[in-house]
């Protein structure tokens, strides 16, 4: 089994973005209020609603479970399928150009690394493998031989 480090980063990436946005949007006063049903009834203001949705009604836990489940995959030597990568991507790029420069540019990194193990596991499918580096290697020089199996099966 070969793990998928490219998945494995980006899970972690996905999972340290959920992280940061619950540490940076923990400390606020309206925790006493929601938790005394204050959103039920109507009495929260508008910016305690809006506290609301940027931290326990928001994206954090879905973004964590989603980053753990990457974790888990790549660890098993499999990956996301392609489409999980430029969905991010195109969220993460949606999300900045309605509301600016943020920390949705950090969707980029775990996007971008999705995208590049798929279209690496892809040029491997069709044969295309990566090129390797070839430091210390005369380019004329023939490839190292292969070695051959002398034993014969009955």
């Amino acid at each position: 089994m070969i793990k998928k480090s490219l998945t494995v980063g980006a899970g972690w990436s996905t999972v340290t973005i959920g992280v940061l946005h619950a540490a940076v949007f923990l400390p606020h006063p309206y925790w006493g209020e929601w938790l005394t049903g204050g959103l039920r009834s109507g009495a929260g203001g508008d910016a305690s609603l809006s506290v609301f949705w940027a931290l326990p009604g928001s994206f954090v836990v879905p973004l964590v479970l989603f980053g753990l489940l990457l974790v888990r995959l790549g660890r098993r030597g499999e990956r996301a399928p392609g489409y999980a990568g430029w969905t991010l991507a195109g969220w993460a790029a949606g999300c900045v150009l309605l509301i600016g420069p943020s920390g949705f540019l950090l969707g980029f990194v775990p996007a971008g690394l999705l995208i590049a193990e798929d279209l690496l596991a892809r040029r491997r499918a069709t044969g295309r493998d990566v090129p390797r580096p070839t430091a210390g290697r005369d380019e004329d020089a023939p490839p190292p031989a292969r070695p051959t199996s002398t034993s014969r099966s009955t």
